[in-house]
């Protein structure tokens, strides 16, 4: 198969980043895998270069020979694109690297509503190490949240909620708070008898502190096993997801209509049946004709659909993409 006229597709997290080289009937003619995208570490001109020696993998694993062409489109969710300041100027980076003219780029949550949905109909909410949520309609509608922490109103997320189980680990511990079981299963995770010598380690550095997510595993085990302040802390994760879909519903104009809720990252993926019941309890009284479904296909899928939408290409492709990543589980 020829090379003219050929999509470029990017999903770039802040842990790896896949790129495909599409043809526009949907076949994927070349793929690569390489590191995170994090413009706010290392700037947006050493981040794009890196993006683009992945790329360039992709284009040799398609066939190509030499730098990347004009693709025909590209289209790029990234990570670290929360605002369309944002989104802009890292458009701008890549229109740069003389890649294409038609060049669109997305949150990267957009790729994961996308992966999920057989039309860009419908909202995301993705909980990995933080939390997201984003919406579209087929007209090019959509919504989204900052989601760029406390300052823009977020709460959830890996990170968060081991924080907030330190938080009250902590005061459970030295009697500030109500007693829980995560004042002793949280510093026995780390081979540690309290939450004193757990504090201490973390201070001053002998258990790096982005090792704090380990604990999220540990939250909801206690939460499972009937702690209430674990249980609390696994609702209120509900309340922000049910909160953020029921918003963006709203936004797009079909809370009073059928519509999908589609949710992924590790945290709800992970199907944790106390958050889940919570969740389909709360959505079911603030968005009850909301369907909740799960994202388990690779976000470079979403990508991909998204630029053949870019394109207009014939349902048939999109179909024949979505069937590859499926076949193989890439």
């Amino acid at each position: 198969m020829g090379l003219t006229g050929t999509l470029l597709a990017v999903d770039a997290g802040n842990s790896k980043t896949d790129v495909a080289v599409v043809a526009q009937d949907g076949t994927v003619l070349g793929a690569a895998r390489g590191g995170g995208f994090q413009p706010p570490l290392v700037g947006v001109e050493t981040a794009v270069e890196a993006l683009a020696e992945i790329v360039g993998r992709a284009w040799e694993a398609a066939g190509g020979a030499g730098l990347p062409p004009s693709f025909a489109h590209v289209t790029a969710c990234l990570a670290n694109a929360d605002l369309p300041v944002e989104e802009e100027g890292l458009r701008a980076a890549l229109v740069a690297r003389g890649w294409s003219r038609s060049v669109r780029v997305h949150n990267d949550t957009f790729a994961i509503l996308r992966a999920g949905l057989d039309e860009p109909r419908g909202v995301a909410v993705v909980c990995g190490a933080g939390i997201n949520c984003v919406g579209m309609t087929p007209d090019g509608r959509t919504a989204r949240f900052p989601a760029i922490g406390k300052i823009s109103g977020d709460w959830g997320g890996g990170s968060a909620m081991a924080e907030e189980a330190l938080w009250y680990a902590a005061r459970g511990e030295d009697g500030r708070g109500e007693p829980t079981e995560l004042a002793r299963a949280l510093p026995a995770h780390f081979g540690l008898e309290t939450m004193y010598a757990l504090i201490e380690a973390l201070h001053l550095g002998r258990i790096a502190f982005a090792r704090r997510h380990e604990l999220t595993p540990v939250l909801f085990r206690v939460s499972a096993e009937g702690d209430p302040v674990a249980r609390a802390i696994v609702h209120r994760l509900a309340e922000e997801v049910a909160a953020m879909s029921a918003v963006a519903l709203g936004r797009l104009g079909l809370l009073d209509e059928e519509a999908p809720v589609m949710l992924g990252g590790s945290v709800l993926a992970a199907r944790h049946p106390q958050l889940e019941e919570r969740l389909v309890e709360l959505l079911g009284a603030r968005a009850p004709k909301a369907t909740i479904g799960f994202v388990t296909a690779p976000p470079v899928l979403g990508a991909g659909l998204l630029a053949l939408d870019e394109v207009a290409a014939a349902p048939a492709a999109a179909a024949r993409l979505r069937g590859q990543y499926e076949v193989s589980g890439a």
